[in-house]
């Protein structure tokens, strides 16, 4: 089976600000008798992101840690293949380095900290799927001490976090939508997968909306999003006026699909001009190099 349908290319600029990098093993995921790789493909370093890219028309991207083994330390391991994908003169590939929110990793997220500024590195990735929680309300003195440290980071060299959502456990975008509240104004939030479920979309768009009138530096993508967020969130933009330049384009490869994550705006009937936006102004606005 190949991989992408052969010579089909995007119709427009393309920056894919969210997506993975770096050779996973397969896993016995949800106790399965033997090991599974259900990506299938990977792209394992720049020259294999960079081909597929190549492919598809794709001009920049962001890379970060290929991740989804059950185990906290796994995509730390990935950090050095995201600076040397992300540290070259084209800039085709910028980076996001890999730290988790639980407290028992504060060892490697010291180290990862030191990686932040490096050459190519706009981004702090983390999810609480491996451990932690995004709401400052459950967190202890020792876990809110790590992450003010983690924030300063970011702070300090104006990078963006991007956080996993889903509609329920640590990732729960009830305690993203807390996190933005709390530190939403003094740094940049990106919402990954925009709450990631029904739930998570019906829970997180109006706050969206709120977000961005309030002036909280507030971002968000729709992979993962199932069929109807694109259509709310972009009719809710249309009747607020305002978000438009909030959202952007993520395939979350290889996790997702290219194409379809391509297709959910692509598709939808909105304006050229928005979808230009949505695919590469708001992203180079705030990605710029």
């Amino acid at each position: 089976m190949e991989r992408m349908l052969s010579g089909e290319k995007v119709r427009r600029k393309v920056f894919d600000v969210h997506n993975h990098i770096g050779f996973m093993e397969g896993f016995k995921y949800y106790g399965l008798p033997e090991p599974v790789n259900p990506t299938v493909y990977c792209d394992n370093d720049r020259a294999a992101k960079i081909k597929i890219m190549d492919q598809l028309g794709v001009d920049r991207a962001i890379v970060m840690s290929n991740y989804g083994i059950p185990d906290p330390s796994q995509p730390f391991g990935l950090n050095a293949v995201v600076l040397d994908a992300c540290a070259h003169q084209d800039k085709r590939i910028l980076g996001g380095v890999w730290f988790s929110p639980a407290l028992k990793m504060k060892e490697a997220n010291d180290a990862a900290m030191k990686l932040a500024g490096e050459p190519g590195i706009k981004v702090l990735k983390a999810t609480c799927l491996l451990g932690g929680t995004w709401n400052p309300e459950e967190w202890d003195e020792d876990t809110k001490k790590m992450w003010e440290g983690i924030i300063d980071v970011c702070e300090s060299h104006d990078h963006v976090f991007h956080l996993h959502t889903s509609p329920g456990g640590g990732s729960d975008v009830s305690n993203c939508i807390k996190f933005v509240k709390a530190y939403g104004k003094r740094v940049k939030v990106h919402v990954v997968h925009c709450g990631g479920g029904v739930s998570g979309h019906i829970k997180f768009i109006p706050e969206f909306i709120k977000f961005v009138k309030e002036g909280y530096k507030v971002y968000t993508d729709t992979s993962w999003a199932v069929g109807f967020c694109n259509r709310y969130l972009f009719d809710e933009i249309e009747k607020n006026g305002v978000g438009d330049d909030r959202v952007m384009f993520s395939s979350d490869e290889p996790w997702s699909d290219f194409w379809s994550e391509y297709y959910k705006f692509e598709g939808l009937g909105i304006s050229e001009e928005l979808k230009n936006k949505l695919f590469w102004e708001n992203a180079e606005k705030l990605y710029g190099v």
